[in-house]
């Protein structure tokens, strides 16, 4: 981690978006030191709702066996099945056995929807979730993911675009709350032109936000030239004050 790039983030984002939530950050790592490892627990937990601690400062390794959600395991690439009847679960259900969540019109646009969702493997056993002003020069952080509010997200989305042709340079897929910060931003570490993902719209993992808050998970590529241009964007403009003003 540049340690000079640290800084600048902090003063440009305390300067362009005063008093706003710092990002988390997350890499995967094969490294066995502690890191305040969440414990494993009883029953089903929405690994979105175990972020909450890691928003607020604490830096949190999770594995297999300390994400309480098997799609919250699946997203992060710690499992590569699925529930019984998933598309079932996910659809309208089977009355009387598997209540649906009806996030999708039938099993079978279910099935046709996971072909095109490739199956991700962690790439390394743990993976560390820091906030921004925790990094130490020994992280390499692979995704920067802001928690915010409208007038937050508008000025990243469009410093997300500011050096893009593409109209597309930020994407919202249908997906769960932990695939929108981690599955999809991770795969476009891939692509040439890496894009943000514009997420938590899953209706299951909202109860773990704030009401008005949204994600934006950006690729650390992405990331980099976006801290590079805050000086010479729209940030520096009296359209961006009238908005700061209200932050």
């Amino acid at each position: 981690m540049d340690i000079t790039l640290k800084q600048q983030f902090i003063e440009r984002w305390e300067r362009y978006f005063p008093g706003a939530e710092l990002p988390i950050t997350f890499y995967y790592t094969n490294d066995d030191e502690p890191a305040g490892t969440v414990p494993a627990g009883e029953g089903f937990r929405c690994f979105i709702c175990d972020l909450a601690s890691v928003r607020n400062g604490a830096s949190r390794r999770f594995d297999a066996s300390t994400i309480r959600c098997s799609g919250g395991r699946r997203y992060l690439g710690f499992e590569t099945g699925l529930r019984p009847n998933f598309a079932y679960f996910l659809s309208c259900g089977i009355p009387g056995e598997l209540e649906g969540e009806r996030y999708k019109q039938s099993p079978e646009l279910v099935e046709e929807y996971l072909e095109n969702h490739p199956v991700f493997e962690a790439p390394g056993r743990s993976i560390l979730f820091k906030r921004w002003d925790q990094l130490d020069e020994e992280d390499d952080p692979a995704v920067a993911i802001f928690f915010a509010p409208p007038d937050v997200l508008s000025g990243l989305f469009t410093l997300a675009n500011f050096d893009e042709v593409d109209p597309q340079a930020v994407i919202a897929p249908f997906g769960s709350g932990c695939s929108s910060i981690v599955y999809q931003p991770y795969l476009e570490l891939e692509a040439e032109r890496p894009r943000a993902v514009l997420g938590m719209f899953d209706v299951s993992a909202r109860p773990c936000v704030p009401g008005g808050t949204l994600t934006l998970a950006v690729p650390w590529p992405k990331f980099v030239r976006m801290v590079q241009h805050m000086d010479e964007s729209f940030l520096i403009t009296d359209s961006w004050r009238k908005v700061r003003s209200r932050l």
